[in-house]
């Protein structure tokens, strides 16, 4: 499903989170819901924050942080610490189970998917007998560009 196609799903849900919890539903909430769904890349909150104000949008971090929260909890969002004790953010409805290399050296968080990996945790489950309902796989190492280049595309 394509970021375009989600987003009248996302507002639903989020929306019925916000009136099921209490919350006011602001168009600064929205605001950051939308930007979320519109990238496809791991954000922290200071480059959400530096992205909306580039935008020319009046909102502040603390509106930020607390809006990133009640998308947390509302699993439109999922959380990630990838080291350097920096949380970093993903959109999370309709997008495919996958696990992360992590670039020590650019920081760049590279996605990818590979069936072994579930064909292991369901085989684990069953030797263990613990049912699985997900995991989360990261991997830490160089990407091999700025070795092979000099420089690194993804570098910071």
């Amino acid at each position: 499903m394509s970021n375009k196609d989600s987003k009248p799903e996302v507002r639903r849900i989020f929306t019925q989170y916000l009136e099921k919890h209490g919350h006011r539903k602001t168009a600064e909430r929205y605001s950051i819901l939308d930007e979320v769904y519109q990238s496809n890349e791991h954000f922290d909150v200071d480059s959400l924050y530096t992205l909306m104000k580039d935008k020319g949008y009046q909102i502040s971090r603390a509106t930020i942080y607390n809006t990133i929260e009640l998308l947390l909890d509302s699993e439109l969002v999922t959380r990630h610490q990838f080291g350097k004790n920096l949380a970093r953010f993903e959109k999370s409805y309709a997008y495919k189970q996958h696990d992360h290399l992590i670039c020590q050296d650019c920081e760049h968080v590279f996605e990818f998917c590979d069936p072994r990996i579930q064909q292991i945790q369901s085989m684990m489950g069953d030797i263990l007998k613990f049912d699985i309902t997900h995991h989360s796989l990261n991997l830490f190492g160089k990407c091999r560009e700025l070795e092979e280049k000099g420089s690194c595309k993804h570098k910071k």
